[in-house]
């Protein structure tokens, strides 16, 4: 059976208990989706989840479901089908990217990949899809992912009151960075942000969504992540805030403009550190700068180069803050430094 995603009945609140044990009986209630109460016209009524349409009911489509917690495994759902020695190596995690379920399966589980793919469709039967991640390659830091189960790569994630569509093929989207993400996005009001390494809009989005600030800038190279990057512009109707800018940062980007820059790219940011701070204005401003650091020189080492960048420049650095964003690989942090440059 095709399962409609978001599918929901509308049904007086009074009717509702009947209604949801005939669905429940026929197996067409979504018992993964939790009901929820609303008023139309005046008069409370339940949004019953179901996976199809119901003649004889206004059908309509959740565009915010909330769903119940998943109480089995992947171990659970696999168990029987392959091998005790296979199960110690199934993944407990994996990201739920919008409609796209990304995992990271193991060598010794390749002939199982397409198994664990469906057993993760029938975990979260919302979702179309599921891709094995391989990795990161290149300057842009694309993706190596394949399908596994289901299709359509392309979909749209709903995370902090904002939209992010894009192709988990061919743009990255990290959920462990959600806790930065909202910290930069109440921290910019009436402020102009430059926001270096844009991608498809990360931080960009959010400050203007939540912050209200004059203006972002957001710079951004490659040409995929700078399309969708303009297309979560219109989606999340910032676009009188968001000024996209397609190019390379070391070029582009405008100096004695900013009262915050971020620089939330992870790799060779260090080399781009003069430029961030060329674009605060004259009088100052707050650089939010990324770096992955050996576990051994965690925020020494940014701060000696932001120390250093300053140097070159004559300005004065006041150290605001040091945060740990997540685990990058084993001995090796993602961190962010706060500074006020002057």
């Amino acid at each position: 059976m095709q399962i409609e995603q978001n599918l929901a009945v509308c049904v007086p609140i009074e009717d509702a208990e009947n209604i949801r044990c005939r669905l429940l009986d026929s197996k067409i209630l979504d018992t993964t989706r939790k009901i929820k109460k609303i008023t139309k016209n005046g008069k409370k009524h339940l949004l019953l989840p179901v996976i199809k349409p119901v003649v004889g009911y206004t059908c309509l489509n959740d565009d915010m479901p909330e769903f119940y917690l998943c109480k089995r495994s992947l171990k659970d759902y696999l168990s029987g089908e392959i091998s005790e020695k296979e199960l110690e190596k199934v993944p407990s995690s994996w990201q739920v990217i919008g409609q796209v379920v990304v995992i990271n399966i193991p060598e010794q589980l390749d002939k199982r990949a397409e198994l664990i793919g469906q057993k993760l469709l029938q975990m979260y039967p919302r979702c179309t899809c599921v891709v094995r991640d391989k990795g990161i390659h290149g300057p842009f830091r694309l993706p190596v992912r394949e399908i596994i189960a289901g299709h359509d790569t392309e979909t749209v994630h709903k995370e902090n009151g904002c939209v992010f569509k894009l192709d988990v093929t061919k743009v990255m989207y990290s959920k462990g960075n959600l806790a930065e993400k909202k910290l930069m996005s109440i921290s910019a009001h009436d402020e102009v942000v430059v926001d270096m390494f844009a991608g498809i809009g990360y931080f960009s989005i959010p400050i203007a969504v939540h912050s209200l600030p004059k203006k972002v800038i957001s710079i951004e190279l490659n040409p995929v992540s700078f399309d969708y990057l303009r297309e979560n512009i219109y989606l999340n109707h910032v676009e009188n805030l968001v000024e996209p800018m397609l190019g390379d940062c070391a070029l582009v980007t405008p100096e004695g403009i900013a009262d915050r820059v971020i620089m939330g790219y992870v790799g060779n940011t260090h080399h781009y550190l003069i430029k961030g701070m060329k674009a605060l204005k004259p009088e100052g401003g707050i650089l939010h700068y990324h770096e992955t650091t050996p576990e051994k020189l965690l925020f020494e080492r940014p701060i000696n180069r932001i120390k250093e960048a300053a140097m070159q420049l004559g300005k004065k650095v006041k150290i605001l803050e040091t945060r740990r964003v997540k685990k990058y690989a084993p001995c090796v942090w993602h961190v962010v430094v706060d500074v006020m440059i002057k």
